[in-house]
């Protein structure tokens, strides 16, 4: 099945080549040729716009193009005559020359044009290809997100597919730079309700509110030392306006429903801006079964169950923004986020286990009603001072963070054949509530100095006062049919945790070359508390020396080598460190582990990129080694699979990526996104290991058809992924949008959009292989989703909402449990 609807992807996406550019082979034999350059100046002009028209009817080009990074041209035409080209630059004037194409003279060379600036200001400009979407600095590269057409109909996540060195899988799980422990900024400040549900609030956010999408793959020592991947900054600020502008949107889909709005206003000097969204989604049934083979029994062998679950829920996610300028040299800025949601699942699973003979053993169904609430609010305030040498700053900065998250389920059981109560205890009706939240308070001063154009210095000091808190209620049901708490599952537990850092950073740009080196120092006092197991309270300190450094050579105008070295690290959050043992399924418990240590990884890359009008591309090699990895793990006891964490893992990754964009014409865009990596794990304390390759890849293609139709058509992939005790299968998923604005400014957008059409699930399986079991698991998830969103966009502005050179971003805790494994922060900015 999968065969099949991969082959009807692949044939969609080369029919559409192939009518997308019938053009590229139709190359004339005809052609003329210069170099436009300024004539004061005597640098070269590049991505001028080139306009070529016909001597007979000049009211209409025949050809429209740029000038390449080195401002020359060489336009191919199809058939003789006289001809007009002109070439234009913003703020220069129109250069105009006359040329003569025939059978004794197919070619002309028109040298070098010179221009000049212009004498009166530009009334308009004519876009006739398509900007570069990538640029590369020497610690992140940038993806222009207002720039890509398909911003008008996304979600951000659907554009992260787009972004080089990140992947985002058919479960949109996320990834930067091969891996999930990364931290996400919001205009350089950290959100802490991303390190649990980034795929959540990145697919309530529109594309159209976002300016451009930063990956960070080489922090500095400024930012916070969380985070192996890197650090994902997703900027939203580009409110250039007087007056207000809002834009309010819909989305409705056979998935669920969902609407927003976001806009700016400014009143004198004070200015805010604010984004705020409201989602309800909901799925077809979906289904899962399992196998399990315990080889340390003989009466409990083989555990079969199939399960069958419906979920729905809602969430909402808002922030709002603002600016008040004392004077040209004192800046006040603040910003206030919350976030929150509800989602509630039904299971009905049936459980069976038989002997090594394959006998029947025992059986019972499980029927579980589950409620899941995440939340996050979070307060920034900050003031920055400012120097007469430019770009020389001072900033003082606050933040409160308090991220409330919980669940609670009832579990009851049925049809219940000889289940061995004597060994596990009774099954009956039981409940758990479990409390768990994240409140922080930061302090921190940064100061900036740009010595000179080749010198750039900065350094910092920061204080955090972290509270991670569990309190997990339990009760079951006894013979009288009552529930009662359960002593033995209740816990209370309490970590706070005092983080004390300093930074410094330098910088040294020279020609072309770009030097970045810096240390961060981190000590961490932790102190735990348990508040029915006081003998197990305990404290401890951390020191942490975090080097990095960044080299960058310009081998060309469009041209960067870079080459860097950085280490990261990852403290434990609170899903990790719950105690909370969750014991609703009987053969299978899961608890967090609150010993565990700081992860610290090692990273060393080379890049090479390339960016122009027409083609770009960015290849990036790297090399990671971890020697205490925070692994999830399970083992078998007394016939229960018991699964935790522990930093036990030591493990390698070699990671090759590439991300392509080619421009055959100013209408179509095709872009691909791919990586491939090899990673071995090793796991001394349980004797297991792992090792081998995984690939996964992104395309699509872009078109603006007649009518000012816009089209684009996605596809992509992976093989399958290995971890330390298995592996997962590959996946696969494609999809389309076609949209088209209206009115006045193309103020209202309109766009159908559809995946995964051949297909109403997509499965998922997992394999778990170690000495004393083996597991299987497979999982049918809805994939099939089509549906409609509007947006309107009204008011006009002039001003752009100010913002302080730098703020606070936590970016230091692992995080995982409710999204996908770990995702957020960031550093001082």
């Amino acid at each position: 099945m999968q065969t099949n609807v991969l082959s009807k992807m692949l044939c969609i996406l080369f029919c559409l080549i192939a009518t997308c550019i019938p053009a590229m082979g139709q190359s004339g034999n005809y052609s003329v040729k210069g170099v436009l350059v300024d004539s004061l100046t005597n640098d070269t002009e590049p991505y001028a716009t080139i306009r070529i028209l016909s001597a007979k009817s000049p009211d209409k080009p025949v050809k429209l193009n740029v000038t390449d990074e080195k401002g020359r041209f060489n336009e191919k035409l199809t058939q003789p005559g006289d001809y007009i080209i002109t070439l234009t630059s913003v703020g220069k004037k129109t250069v105009e020359r006359k040329f003569t194409l025939s059978a004794s003279q197919k070619q002309v060379d028109l040298g070098t044009l010179y221009t000049a600036e212009a004498s009166e200001m530009l009334k308009g400009v004519e876009v006739v290809a398509q900007k570069p979407l990538v640029k590369a600095e020497i610690d992140k590269i940038s993806y222009s997100v207002e720039d890509d057409p398909d911003s008008k109909t996304n979600t951000t996540l659907e554009m992260l597919r787009k972004v080089p060195l990140v992947t985002v899988d058919g479960e949109d799980n996320i990834q930067v730079n091969g891996s999930s422990n990364f931290k996400v900024h919001v205009n350089g400040k950290p959100n802490t309700l991303m390190s649990n549900n980034p795929k959540e609030v990145l697919r309530s956010l529109p594309a159209n509110s976002v300016k451009s999408i930063e990956v960070i793959t080489e922090p500095g020592a400024k930012y916070d030392a969380e985070g192996i991947g890197g650090i994902l900054n997703i900027i939203t600020d580009d409110a250039r306006m007087q007056g207000y502008n809002v834009t309010v949107n819909a989305r409705a889909s056979n998935m669920g429903l969902g609407s927003g709005a976001y806009g700016t206003v400014q009143v004198g000097k004070f200015t805010v801006t604010g984004n705020y969204a409201y989602n309800y989604q909901t799925q077809p049934t979906g289904y899962n079964e399992s196998t399990r083979e315990d080889f340390t029994s003989t009466d409990f062998r083989h555990l079969n169950s199939n399960s069958s679950y419906d979920s729905d829920g809602t969430f909402q996610f808002g922030n709002l923004e603002g600016s008040y300028e004392i004077d040209t040299l004192n800046l006040i800025t603040f910003s206030a986020n919350l976030f929150g949601g509800k989602f509630n699942t039904k299971n009905n699973a049936y459980t069976e286990m038989l002997n090594e003979a394959r006998e029947h053993t025992y059986s019972y169904r499980t029927l579980s009603d589950n409620t899941n609430n995440f939340s996050n609010v979070g307060v920034n305030l900050d003031y920055q001072r400012s120097f007469k040498r430019k770009g020389e700053y001072l900033t003082l900065s606050y933040k409160f963070n308090n991220s409330p998250n919980g669940g609670e389920a009832t579990t009851s059981y049925d049809e219940i054949d000889n289940y061995p109560e004597e060994l596990y205890g009774p099954l009956r009706r039981q409940y758990y509530n479990n409390d768990a939240h994240t409140a922080e308070h930061t302090g921190q001063i940064d100061y900036v100095n740009p010595i000179s154009d080749m010198h750039y210095v900065d350094a910092g000091l920061k204080y955090i006062y972290r509270l991670n808190a569990s309190d997990s209620k339990y009760y079951r049901e006894n013979n009288e049919g009552v529930m009662q708490p359960d002593a033995d599952l209740t816990s209370k537990f309490d970590q706070g945790q005092n983080i004390l850092a300093a930074y410094a950073d330098y910088q040294l740009k020279w020609k072309k070359l770009g030097v970045k080196a810096g240390v961060r120092y981190e000590h961490t006092f932790m102190d735990v508390e348990y508040a029915q197991l006081p003998d197990r309270n305990f404290n401890a300190n951390f020191d942490d020396v975090v080097p990095s450094a960044n080299i960058s050579y310009m081998l060309g105008n469009t041209m960067t080598l870079r080459a860097n070295y950085n280490m990261r690290i990852n403290r434990p959050g609170i899903w990790y460190l719950n105690p909370f043992r969750d014991t609703s399924n009987p053969t299978s418990i899961s608890y967090g582990n609150p010993d565990l240590d700081t992860e610290k990884s090692h990273n060393l890359g080379m890049t090479f990129s390339s960016f122009s009008a027409k083609f770009s591309f960015n290849l990036n090699l790297s090399y990671m080694f971890i020697n205490n990895g925070i692994e999830h793990y399970s083992f078998m006891n007394n016939g229960v699979m018991e699964s935790t964490y522990g930093n036990i893992g030591k493990s390698n990754r070699t990671r090759l990526s590439l991300w392509m964009n080619w421009n055959p014409g100013n209408k179509t865009r095709i872009s691909l996104n791919a990586s491939g990596s090899y990673s071995d794990f090793k796991s001394s304390e349980f004797a297991a290991g792992n090792h081998g390759f995984t690939g996964n890849f992104f395309g699509n293609i872009q078109q603006t058809l007649p009518w000012d139709l816009r089209f684009s058509v996605f596809g992509g992939g992976s093989t399958p992924y290995i971890s330390l005790q298995g592996k997962g299968s590959s996946y696969h998923y494609y999809g389309f949008n076609l949209s088209r604005s209206f009115l006045k400014e193309k103020r209202l957008n309109v766009s159908l959009f559809a995946s995964n059409v051949f297909s109403k699930y997509q499965e998922y399986s997992n394999e778990t292989v170690t000495d004393t079991f083996r597991s299987w698991s497979l999982s049918k998830s809805p994939s099939r989703s089509y549906g409609l969103s509007i947006s309107w966009r009204f008011g006009e502005l002039k001003a752009q909402v100010k913002k302080t050179a730098r703020s606070i971003s936590n970016d230091d805790v692992k995080a995982g449990g409710g999204g996908q494994g770990g995702s957020t922060g960031g550093g001082a900015q």
